[in-house]
């Protein structure tokens, strides 16, 4: 993300009612959230939302989009977001505090420069700390969709262990969602579409994510539409 960064593509607005698959992820990485957080690219806010119960010391929402911060300082200026948010606008090399937890969520597909980012995160993190990130996962999944909402690429468990810098161990990695991977193959093989359907992704998160649920675990995590990495950095 650069100092100028506009937010391509309608993705937030797309996916901001994907319930199903909220939950499931969201219960995947709230055990790791505590203390001081950074939320890199809070967009709308609905991560905040869904992954900010209060209980947090302190959640600085970072965004680098101006129409986004003027959106998110709204929110927060109508209390429509918890009472333990701030805002700054910009990218994480003007952030200057440290914190315990960092979080990507579907955000780190959008940095050109992904393990100068991780570094810079590695930087500001506390000993003991967490980085959380879910990116789409599979390189060989990339399709219209993918480039039309600015995405660089896709992860996999080996691209997220070679973008891990030194200071940092890889604690958890895990792909998710098994139907949403055939799901999204079919698309880019057959279908070949730039954009889902509001009804498209209602159909996804209705019926296909409560059986991933399930087959995630029948596969052992071993494939999925998205990946799940924590980062932990040792005392």
């Amino acid at each position: 993300m650069k100092d100028s960064f506009k937010y391509e593509g309608d993705e937030l607005v797309l996916f901001q009612h994907a319930k199903h698959w909220k939950k499931y992820f969201s219960r995947q990485i709230k055990p790791f959230i505590k203390g001081n957080v950074l939320e890199v690219g809070a967009g709308i806010g609905a991560t905040t939302l869904l992954l900010n119960d209060g209980s947090a010391d302190k959640w600085l929402m970072l965004e680098p989009d101006n129409e986004m911060c003027i959106e998110l300082k709204r929110k927060i200026d109508n209390k429509e977001l918890p009472e333990n948010c701030e805002l700054q606008s910009g990218t994480i090399e003007q952030v200057i505090s440290t914190f315990d937890t960092i979080i990507y969520i579907d955000v780190l597909e959008h940095i050109e420069a992904d393990a100068f980012e991780m570094k810079k995160a590695a930087d500001i993190l506390n000993a003991g700390g967490h980085i959380i990130i879910l990116s789409p996962a599979f390189q060989s999944l990339y399709n219209p969709f993918d480039k039309a909402i600015g995405h660089y690429r896709r992860y996999t468990k080996s691209l997220f262990q070679k973008i891990t810098p030194g200071s940092l161990q890889l604690l958890r990695c895990r792909y998710y969602d098994t139907v949403g991977y055939f799901a999204a193959l079919m698309n880019k093989l057959l279908l070949r579409k730039k954009y889902p359907t509001q009804k498209q992704v209602l159909f996804w998160d209705k019926w296909m994510v409560p059986v991933s649920k399930v087959t995630d675990n029948v596969f052992f995590h071993r494939f999925g539409k998205s990946i799940i990495g924590i980062w932990k950095k040792p005392v």
